[in-house]
């Protein structure tokens, strides 16, 4: 299946953290003296990666971001799927369950995010066919880029096997796909929340890889990068902090939280604060798709869930630059609590998201 034609991607998914509350409370408050002393996880020390490794297509640095404080999304107009999962089975309902149709209504009215990984065998073609489609109606491009080498640590989203210089020609050939065009880019979720994984030459593998995608993307001259940062209850904020430092954010735009989670938006926002506090006042923003109602400590296909905060990139958070629904809802998180398998379009799962939303 061609999935740049298609919201879905293999959905990858982690175990919730195993700390509890008031240890990522106490490590909220240790942030500033812990960013201060390093990363320190599985002995990675300072980024090894080199003045080259940091340049674009062409060899020169990629281009300044935005000064902190400024949302480069403000205003943007985002792409409406017209044959997107859910409005094919909201149409298809439409005759002979009415109801349950407009309850539908609640997902296809709203903006969606392509993603491209492994799975996509021309992938300058890909991302060039679907930044033209969304920028032709005047959209924001919102991309996900999803190729990283060891990605999902063999999890349910992992089976790619991509080297590290295939990594280097594939994002390469993903911003050659985006080209001119303005976008938005979201850079490798779970990369740096989830490397504890990783062998420590590993985690400086993917630490100079990351680094290389932000500062070729940057290159390019309109694309706003995003580097995934995980969620809240994840990484302490200091932690997270060194590793996006460690992996170009001084070039980013910024950082995304929640990808694919369900922890409250408040949540992240406070938590987008601290690590925002530790990386030079770079702006995040959140995933809200399925977060309506918080998480229940379930993280494949929980039930009782329900739709989050519609995607806008006017949030009245001075910090986060938009809330996306980057996981589409209503796809599922793998074969697990009854779910099809990684990306699969589950109706009626996402009917009761819909139902449960406060709107």
């Amino acid at each position: 299946m061609d999935r740049s034609s298609s919201p879905a991607r293999p959905t990858r998914v982690r175990p919730s953290s195993p700390r509890s509350l008031r240890a990522i409370a106490i490590g909220g408050l240790l942030a500033l003296a812990a960013a201060c002393a390093g990363d320190g996880s599985a002995g990675v020390g300072p980024s090894s990666t080199d003045d080259a490794s940091r340049k674009g297509l062409d060899g020169t640095p990629a281009p300044t971001p935005a000064a902190p404080g400024v949302n480069v999304l403000a205003g943007a107009t985002l792409w409406v799927d017209p044959a997107s999962n859910a409005r094919r089975t909201a149409d298809a309902w439409r005759a002979s369950r009415p109801a349950d149709a407009a309850q539908l209504e609640k997902i296809a009215a709203q903006p969606q995010v392509r993603w491209f990984g492994n799975w996509n065998t021309a992938v300058t073609r890909d991302v060039d066919a679907v930044t033209a489609a969304m920028s032709a109606g005047g959209a924001l491009p919102v991309l996900v880029a999803y190729n990283i080498p060891q990605r999902d640590c063999g999890g349910l989203s992992g089976g790619n096997t991509t080297t590290a210089d295939a990594y280097r020609t594939w994002i390469a050939q993903f911003a050659q796909g985006i080209g001119a065009r303005r976008a938005a880019v979201i850079l490798e979720p779970d990369a740096l929340a989830g490397m504890d994984c990783l062998s420590p030459a590993d985690q400086q593998l993917r630490l100079d890889l990351l680094n290389f995608a932000v500062t070729t993307l940057r290159a390019q001259g309109s694309v706003a990068v995003y580097l995934d940062a995980g969620n809240s209850a994840w990484q302490p904020a200091a932690v997270i902090a060194s590793r996006l430092t460690r992996a170009g954010i001084a070039a980013a735009q910024g950082f995304a939280l929640n990808v694919s989670n369900f922890l409250p938006t408040a949540q992240n926002v406070a938590y987008g604060r601290q690590v925002s506090a530790l990386v030079g006042g770079r702006h995040f923003l959140i995933d809200t798709g399925r977060n309506g109602l918080g998480g229940s400590g379930e993280w494949c296909n929980p039930e009782g869930r329900a739709l989050g905060e519609r995607p806008t990139t006017s949030t009245g958070e001075p910090l986060v630059d938009a809330y996306f629904w980057v996981k589409s809802p209503g796809e599922s998180d793998g074969s697990c609590n009854g779910g099809a398998a990684s990306g699969t379009w589950m109706p009626e799962y996402a009917l009761g998201l819909a139902k449960r939303a406060t709107y």
